[in-house]
């Protein structure tokens, strides 16, 4: 029925659907997915750790010494963290992506490096503990434990990675001091 052959009631219902698509329409843009592309990664702790930087500790015991560029990437969702020891060529590389589950409330961790894809297929879950973002991965041969620590007081991160030892008694794997270059 044309509007002008609408009674005044007709009238009021028409202006009511206009008026309903574009309220939910607002209603949507309110409340984004909790994840997803309109959900951007806001984090402060990870947010210390953009720039590049200098990695210096030790690898079961010996001494190692790497670089570290970590940026932001893929519309935001994850802290890319490019690592790479000084040896030329390198002996070690890695690409680190961390992002959050915000469905599940924890973090998840691509680890991808030069020991191929039969470690590069565990994703690292965590949890941030005041300065702290301790990841937990499941890797074929048993677990590991990768927790980044931010000190605010002289700027600098450290890094201790731990694996089950003999007898399952926990152990240090690496510690590196990150400092900025």
């Amino acid at each position: 029925m044309p509007p002008s052959r609408m009674t005044g009631s007709g009238r009021l219902i028409l202006a009511l659907l206009l008026c309903a698509g574009p309220a939910r329409a607002l209603a949507q843009e309110a409340d984004p997915p909790l994840d997803g592309p309109r959900r951007v990664l806001q984090d402060s702790l990870l947010e210390h750790l953009t720039g590049d930087w200098s990695m210096t500790g030790r690898v079961r015991g010996r001494a190692a010494t790497y670089t570290l560029h970590a940026e932001w990437v893929l519309n935001h969702q994850f802290l890319e963290l490019r690592m790479r020891d000084v040896a030329e060529p390198p002996a070690y590389q890695a690409m680190v992506y961390l992002g959050y589950d915000n469905t599940s409330e924890r973090y998840v961790t691509h680890w991808l490096d030069a020991g191929g894809g039969r470690w590069s297929e565990t994703l690292g879950y965590g949890q941030r503990a005041g300065d702290a973002l301790r990841l937990v991965f499941e890797y074929p041969d048993g677990p590991f434990h990768t927790t980044f620590t931010w000190n605010p007081k002289d700027r600098t991160w450290t890094v201790l990675m731990e694996d089950r030892g003999p007898g399952g008694v926990w152990q240090e794997f690496a510690s590196y001091t990150l400092h900025r270059k």
